[in-house]
């Protein structure tokens, strides 16, 4: 069987990482899951290891010493993940502003329909986003028309966190040289996938805030986003940028 393996970064989501895994679960689509927890204060890890005593052979748990970035956490376990035999990893917040029945549909995608990555996109037929304030909304759906700008790749939803990539693509990438570490790592994965040729595909999903734990976004973040892609597209352009 084509195995699928959802790589979930968490960090103080004790409130939701058991409701994530069971749903995980019940799913008609069998999916393993890897749980990569920044030492959560919240006892998210020590949950896990509760839940690994039922789900003993399709939960795993990769426990890192503090809150080292988001990008680190998906890069530790894409490594985890292609040093053994899955066919298809998947990112995933913790949160449930991602639908797990989504999961279907972009593996699907790539399964099915030939992509190489799919993404679960929110504004690939408009603006599909729950419970976010207007400037927060605003804000995201500017940023990746900006993205899109600079960038040149044909994506509505440069920034999104919910992917499926093939194994290939993975491979592919060098992911000792990814820069960035916050926001701007959704981005930087995208275009390197964009610029290996690969098939991205958009699936289009709704996008519900978090409604349980608090959310991680901060300035910098985004503030790395901004100008993180003017100096990636600009390396890009010198033949500088390390794929």
């Amino acid at each position: 069987m084509t195995k699928g393996i959802i790589i979930v970064p968490t960090f103080n989501e004790i409130e939701n990482i058991e409701r994530l895994v069971r749903n995980i679960f019940s799913l008609q689509r069998s999916f393993h899951i890897l749980v990569v927890d920044d030492n959560s204060p919240d006892g998210t890890a020590a949950r896990v290891r509760t839940l690994q005593a039922e789900f003993h052979d399709k939960l795993f748990l990769e426990e890192r010493t503090g809150k080292l970035g988001l990008g680190t956490a998906y890069i530790h376990g894409f490594k985890w993940a292609l040093e053994r035999d899955y066919d298809f990893i998947f990112e995933m917040d913790a949160d449930f502003s991602h639908n797990p029945n989504d999961l279907v549909r972009l593996y699907n995608a790539c399964k099915r329909e030939d992509a190489d990555v799919a993404i679960g996109s929110r504004y690939i037929t408009g603006v599909n986003v729950i419970n976010w304030p207007m400037n927060r909304v605003l804000m995201s759906w500017l940023a990746s028309k900006y993205v899109r700008f600079i960038t040149g790749m044909e994506i509505h939803d440069t920034t999104a966190g919910f992917v499926c990539y093939k194994r290939e693509v993975l491979e592919s990438i060098d992911l000792d040289n990814i820069q960035f570490v916050g926001y701007a790592f959704q981005i930087e994965m995208k275009f390197k996938a964009y610029l290996l040729k690969f098939k991205i595909k958009e699936v289009p999903v709704i996008f519900t805030d978090r409604t349980r734990g608090t959310s991680k976004m901060s300035g910098s973040i985004i503030s790395e986003a901004v100008f993180g892609v003017i100096k990636m597209k600009i390396k890009s352009l010198f033949n500088r940028i390390k794929l």
